[in-house]
C-alpha cells in the first residue's frame, strides 16, 4: 500500500490511458463513485452512473471517453472497471510481508513448507503434506495428511483441507469453506443406508477463488475438479466427481449434483441447481433459481424449472402471470357455452 501520493500521470501510463486535465495531480487512495473524496481515484464504468460523477469531490476518474461535465481530471481507458481493480490492486494494497512460521502450529511429520511462509498460530497440517512458497495459513486451517498446496494461496481463519488433496497456485479460499469432504453415497440395503467409501480426492486448478462456507466433497473415487481461474461464491455445495471447466462463475447458494461436468466460461447463478450425471457446455449461462436435469449445449442462456431456453421461460413467465386471467375468461366461456346449448335444448 502506498504512503505517499502517486501523480495522476504515473497511474496513467501503469494502465496505458489518456490524461484529461492536470496530469499531476496527487492522488493517495481510491474508493468507490459514491464514496471517493479529494485525493482519491474512483472509476465510471457505465454512463447511467454519470448523474453521480457529475457530483463527485474525487480528485480523478477512469472513464471510457472524456467528459466535460466531471469536475476532476480523468483517466481514459477502455474498461475502467478493470483498469481500476489493476490500479488497486497494484498500488492500494498490502504487500506481502511475511510472517515465519509459528511456533504455536502443529506440523506433522514429512512436512515441507516453502520460503517466505506465513504460518499463523493453531494451524494444524497433518503428515506428508507440501507447501509451496509465500502461502499464508491463518489461525484454524487445517491441512490434511498427502495434500499439496502451492505457491502464493491464502488460506483464511478455518479452512479445512482434507487429505490428498491437490490445490494449485495463487488459490484463495475464505473462511469456513471445506475442501475434500466426504461426497454423499450410499448404497440402500433393505432399508440401510450403507456408506460408500469415498476414497477419492480434489484438485483445484491455479487462480481459483473459494468464498465462505463452501463444500467441495472429495470424489468417491477419481477426482472433482475445479478448473483453472474459477471463482466460486459463498454457500456453494459441489458434490463427488464434479468436473467444472476453467474460468467459471459459480454464484452463491448453487448446488451441483455428484458426476456433472461444467464446461470453460460457464456461469451458474444465485440458487440454481445441476442433477447428477449431467453434462453442461462451454459458454453456458445458468441462470438464478434455475434447475438444470438433462444435458445444456454449449452457448446456451437457460432459465426456470426445468430448464428451458431463457427467451422460451421470459414468454412462459409472461403466461404464467395471466393464468388467473385466463382461467377466468375460460370459466365465462364455459358457463356461456352452457347456456347456449340449454337454449338449444328449449
Amino acid at each position: 500500500m502506498t504512503e505517499s501520493s502517486i501523480r495522476l500521470n504515473t497511474i496513467a501510463t501503469f494502465l496505458t490511458g489518456e490524461v484529461i486535465g492536470n496530469p499531476d495531480t496527487p492522488i493517495c487512495g481510491a474508493s468507490s463513485l459514491t464514496d471517493a473524496a479529494a485525493g482519491q481515484i474512483t472509476f465510471l464504468s457505465d454512463r447511467k452512473h454519470l448523474s453521480v460523477a457529475k457530483a463527485t469531490t474525487a480528485s480523478a476518474m477512469l472513464v471510457t471517453q472524456a467528459e466535460s461535465t466531471i469536475p476532476c481530471a480523468q483517466i481514459a481507458v477502455p474498461n475502467p472497471a478493470l483498469a481500476f481493480a489493476r490500479l488497486v490492486k497494484a498500488f492500494f494494497t498490502e504487500t506481502y510481508s511475511p510472517r515465519g512460521i509459528s511456533a504455536e502450529m502443529h506440523r506433522g511429520n514429512h512436512v515441507e513448507i516453502g520460503n517466505d511462509g506465513s504460518i499463523w498460530p493453531f494451524v494444524s497440517i497433518a503428515d506428508h503434506v507440501r507447501i509451496g512458497d509465500r502461502v499464508t495459513l491463518f489461525p484454524g486451517v487445517f491441512i490434511g495428511a498427502g495434500s499439496k498446496i502451492g505457491d502464493d494461496c491464502l488460506l483464511y481463519p478455518n479452512v479445512t483441507v482434507r487429505e490428498r488433496s491437490q490445490i494449485g497456485h495463487r488459490v484463495i479460499i475464505h473462511s469456513g469453506t471445506v475442501v475434500g469432504s466426504d461426497g454423499f453415497g450410499y448404497i440402500q440395503d433393505k432399508g440401510v443406508h450403507e456408506k460408500m467409501p469415498q476414497i477419492g480426492y480434489v484438485v483445484i486448478e491455479d487462480d481459483v477463488e473459494i468464498g465462505a462456507n463452501a463444500a467441495i466433497d472429495r470424489a468417491t473415487f477419481g477426482q472433482t475438479v475445479i478448473g483453472k481461474g474459477t471463482k466460486i461464491d459463498n454457500l456453494v455445495q459441489i458434490a463427488h466427481n464434479v468436473t467444472i471447466g476453467e474460468h467459471s462463475l459459480i454464484v452463491a447458494q448453487a448446488g451441483i449434483a455428484g458426476s456433472s461436468t461444467l464446461g470453460h466460461h460457464t456461469t451458474l447463478a444465485g440458487q440454481a441447481g445441476v442433477s447428477d450425471h449431467v453434462t453442461i457446455g462451454d459458454h453456458v449461462i445458468v441462470t438464478a433459481q434455475t434447475g438444470v436435469p438433462r444435458d445444456v449445449p454449449p452457448q446456451q442462456v437457460v432459465s426456470g424449472t426445468p430448464a428451458m431456453p431463457h427467451k422460451l421461460w421470459l414468454r412462459a413467465s409472461q403466461t404464467l402471470q395471466r393464468l388467473p386471467e385466463m382461467y377466468q375468461r375460460l370459466r365465462d366461456l364455459e358457463k356461456r357455452l352452457r347456456a347456449l346449448e340449454e337454449d338449444r335444448r328449449k
